[in-house]
């Protein structure tokens, strides 16, 4: 059975997540919070911290959200040493608490050919226990020589790169051991810790996940254009067009006007990392 058009709509059977303070701890710590200064941040970083109540990074609801139960099932032969993170997306309703629980439900809804590879994005809705829904999850997971299929190239995007200087460029420098922190979020995903696995994938040296760079990314945004407040900052989406490396330093610019907050990140040789970057911030 192939990755086409014939998986849209598979939908998983509902499953509760639960999350607890440390595992929000554990998290801000895998996307470098306090890696520069270990006092700093510390509202995200500790729980006990005199006069700073903790608080949960707002890209958090994209673990919490996303990890373990069941999915729609794939063929079994699909090959994972394949598969690349293309695009990513949430949406909240509010700030995620220390600690939580919501029953999620995750549906395919889309599988685009794109000729080289096949691009399946699958939607996840998060609701508390009253029924309401506290969050939406948006992935596009890009499956190499998948592609050829006759679908549809799915659908494109209005987003510009400003032309004008950014508003604000910041930089973080990841640890060469970044990913082996990351992992123990729960994405356990070999390539980013196996050489063995990565070479099967045409990579040299084990990747960073793209969602530590994307955690990254967030918490430049959360700083730079939302006061470190995660009241403020409701949603993220972008697209990720190439792999970093655990060590690399990652370049957010930052564009805010009238039609919202824009951003593009590149890596410490200047290639693009994350595009079509926008953010929900009030």
């Amino acid at each position: 059975m192939p990755i086409d058009s014939s998986l849209v709509g598979l939908t998983s059977k509902p499953v509760w997540k639960t999350w607890t303070s440390t595992d929000a701890l554990l998290y801000a710590l895998g996307v470098g919070a306090g890696q520069a200064d270990p006092l700093d941040e510390l509202e995200f970083t500790t729980e006990n911290s005199e006069g700073i109540a903790q608080k949960v990074l707002p890209t958090f609801a994209n673990v919490v959200f996303s990890g373990g139960g069941d999915g729609p099932s794939l063929p079994d032969d699909v090959d994972y040493s394949k598969l690349l993170h293309a695009s990513q997306a949430f949406n909240l309703t509010g700030p995620l608490p220390t600690d939580g629980r919501v029953e999620t439900t995750r549906t395919i809804t889309g599988v685009y050919d794109k000729g080289s590879g096949a691009l399946l994005v699958t939607e996840i809705v998060a609701r508390d226990s009253a029924g309401q829904v506290v969050g939406t999850i948006e992935s596009g997971s890009f499956f190499r020589g998948y592609g050829g299929f006759g679908g549809d190239r799915g659908p494109s995007t209005t987003w510009e790169l400003p032309t004008h200087k950014p508003d604000h460029v910041v930089t973080y420098t990841t640890r060469p051991d970044q990913a082996l922190l990351y992992r123990l979020s729960g994405d356990r995903n070999p390539l980013h810790s196996d050489p063995s696995f990565s070479a099967r994938g045409g990579f040299s040296t084990p990747i960073l996940h793209g969602m530590c760079t994307y955690g990254y990314v967030g918490r430049a945004l959360l700083h730079a254009v939302a006061d470190s407040d995660p009241t403020r900052f409701t949603g993220m989406s972008g697209r990720f067009t190439k792999p970093l490396l655990p060590g690399q330093a990652i370049t957010t610019s930052i564009w805010v006007d009238g039609s919202g907050v824009r951003f593009r990140t590149v890596d410490d040789i200047g290639d693009v990392v994350i595009d079509h970057g926008t953010a929900t911030i009030h």
